[in-house]
């Protein structure tokens, strides 16, 4: 769609005043980091960053537009099995900031909140992540994706966000740290419900950062940043850990029929 305002998102509601103020200051999704527009390679301070800036807007739109939100869902699995299947798609497609999500794991009713917003609905979800993260810069490093010991129907993420959000002309730093988060699975469909996203550090000092970035390790307040992680390597039998052989019969054969 040429629309930019239809990959915008719609968010329900701004949890706190501050980001309802910052809010303000998203950058349009036809601007770059420079503060221009992207029809308008003119006087643009840095022709290279520009077009890389531009180049991967327009990549991840594409993506997008390529995402069948009707899709059909997924068959209802071992939540062992739907952890390892997430672990490795999130690790592959880092849709935690990317928006490049997987409608087949989502239930429509699937509603998002974490610290700073609520949002309902996968494709909301997937247009407002898109829109407020730099996509040149921005990942989603996943660290664990497995079922919760504590919360019955959970799985929980753990993963590390580092790069830009898309606010002022030239975007806001994220101080790299690390992010839980907690999909809520429907007993009786199998597919995600709900999530929920809880950070490692205070939301207050994740704007301090973002604004006065010279601070992060000069003041005692501010918690230094996370710790790079390392890179992990997959073996196709880690996707079917505890999930009783579902590669063979009737089980396996629904999976093949979802690309997965």
């Amino acid at each position: 769609n040429d629309n930019d305002n239809d990959n915008d998102g719609t968010v329900d509601e701004y949890r706190n005043i501050a980001t309802a103020f910052l809010s303000n200051f998203l950058q349009p999704q036809n601007t770059n980091r420079n503060g221009d527009n992207d029809d308008n390679d003119s006087g643009a301070p840095s022709a290279t960053a520009t077009a890389t800036t531009t180049t991967a807007r327009a990549t991840s739109r594409e993506i997008l537009s390529k995402i069948d939100f009707q899709a059909t869902k997924a068959p209802k699995m071992p939540i062992e099995t739907l952890a390892s299947l997430l672990d490795r798609e999130l690790y592959e497609k880092e849709w935690f900031v990317t928006g490049n999500v997987n409608p087949i794991y989502f239930d429509d009713k699937f509603k998002f909140q974490d610290p700073d917003v609520k949002v309902t609905g996968v494709e909301e979800y997937a247009k407002g992540v898109q829109k407020i993260f730099d996509q040149t810069t921005s990942r989603a490093q996943i660290i664990s994706t497995l079922p919760s010991a504590t919360a019955p129907n959970t799985i929980t993420v753990t993963w590390r966000l580092s790069g830009r959000v898309n606010i002022g002309p030239s975007g806001l730093p994220i101080k790299p740290y690390i992010c839980y988060t907690d999909f809520t699975i429907d007993e009786e469909s199998g597919l995600i419900v709900f999530q929920e996203d809880r950070f490692d550090i205070p939301g207050w000092d994740i704007l301090i950062s973002a604004l006065f970035p010279f601070l992060v390790g000069r003041v005692g307040f501010l918690r230094e940043a996370a710790e790079e992680v390392e890179e992990r390597v997959f073996d196709d039998e880690d996707v079917v850990a505890g999930s009783g052989g579902w590669r063979g019969g009737v089980f396996g054969g629904m999976l093949k029929n979802f690309g997965l």
